[in-house]
């Protein structure tokens, strides 16, 4: 089994900062990336932020400039610092892990933390 722990989140104004961090643990042979993804009320599930082992980033055209992802340490631990908050950030984050759960997996399984919320107030 794995686990994902995510942290952070809460309630901001509008052009504040706040941090999300996310821990991945249990059955895991190794972690190919890892990532936020968020969803508002009546929205889709869209990916924010992604990191992969070898440091390449990407992020959703609406967060470049002002959210920034970093992580990978020895705790398997990702961190989203997102600065210069808008309302239409508002959502609710979910870390993703992309896992080889053991060393004869060719392919990755998706993991999924509970998520956590993020309310920016105008």
């Amino acid at each position: 089994q794995v686990q994902l722990v995510e942290s952070g989140g809460g309630l901001v104004q509008a052009g504040g900062s706040l941090g999300l961090s996310c821990a991945a643990s249990g059955s895991i042979f190794s972690i190919n990336a890892m990532g936020w993804y968020r969803q508002a009320p009546g929205n889709e599930r869209e990916l924010v932020a992604r990191i992969s082992s070898g440091g390449s980033t990407n992020f959703a055209d609406s967060v470049k400039g002002r959210f920034t992802i970093s992580g990978f340490n020895a705790e398997n631990t990702v961190y989203l610092q997102m600065n210069s908050l808008k309302p239409e950030d508002t959502a609710v984050y979910y870390c993703n892990a992309e896992i080889f759960p053991h060393w004869r997996a060719t392919t990755t399984r998706d993991y999924w933390g509970e998520g956590t919320l993020v309310t920016v107030s105008s």
